[in-house]
């Protein structure tokens, strides 16, 4: 690995990785690759301190027990957090969210404290949202509709700090009736789209690297594979 390697971390895949969203990673480095960029990705789990010196960060969706151990650890090692203080990219997905949020209640009715990265607060819904989601991206330079599967019964309510991802076109969203779907707060973006959500969304994924980057924007990529998936499932 060089120096000039763009380093991605895929954040405790051994407890945050229930549903394949250790992909996002993969469509990352696969993605700067092709532009001609050395690309790789740092595995971080249960055993290793987070390191702040990464590139990019990922980090995927778990049940409540994982959940809790993602929280200690992250909190023991605050190496996501002190990146993020320094503008560095950061993807959560599904239950990150709620773990790097300011609580989140399990379903059992356990409140735990979670890391802070974003300003809400995450409670058991009624009913579980499980289906295809599709979102207006409200979040500055995504022009693209934003698609994945939802698979979630907490209901996440923002606070003044955080904004929305996307405004919800289909399916459930945040859950909270805000009609709003994900959390961006600073250089940190949380979505409940599983896909992964990068595979089906590359103009997130191209959005993170830029600013992994440094630079305004990229060139797009000529995918038609991945037009076609995105054509696909956003008529499902």
């Amino acid at each position: 690995m060089s120096e000039s390697t763009i380093r991605i971390g895929l954040v405790l895949p051994d407890v945050m990785g229930t549903y394949g969203d250790g992909g996002n990673a993969l469509v990352l480095r696969q993605r700067l690759r092709m532009r001609g960029f050395d690309a790789e990705i740092v595995e971080i789990t249960l055993n290793d301190p987070v390191p702040e010196s990464l590139d990019l960060y990922t980090l995927g969706g778990a049940e409540d027990s994982a959940q809790r151990l993602a929280t200690r650890h992250l909190q023991r090692y605050p190496g996501l957090q002190l990146a993020a203080a320094k503008g560095v990219p950061v993807l959560a997905i599904c239950a990150a969210i709620q773990v790097l949020g300011n609580w989140y209640e399990t379903s059992a009715g356990e409140r735990v404290d979670g890391v802070g990265l974003f300003d809400v607060t995450t409670t058991p819904q009624r009913v579980r949202a499980i289906g295809e989601v599709a979102t207006t991206p409200v979040l500055a330079g995504l022009t693209q509709p934003l698609t994945g599967f939802e698979n979630h019964r907490g209901g996440t309510t923002l606070g003044p700090a955080a904004t929305g991802l996307g405004r919800v076109t289909k399916g459930v969203g945040n859950g909270v009736g805000d009609g709003l779907e994900g959390v961006v707060q600073g250089s940190v973006i949380g979505t409940y789209m599983h896909g992964p959500a990068l595979a089906r969304n590359p103009e997130l994924a191209d959005h993170l690297l830029a600013r992994a980057l440094g630079v305004n924007e990229l060139e797009p990529l000529d995918l038609p594979e991945v037009d076609r998936l995105r054509r696909e499932r956003l008529r499902a």
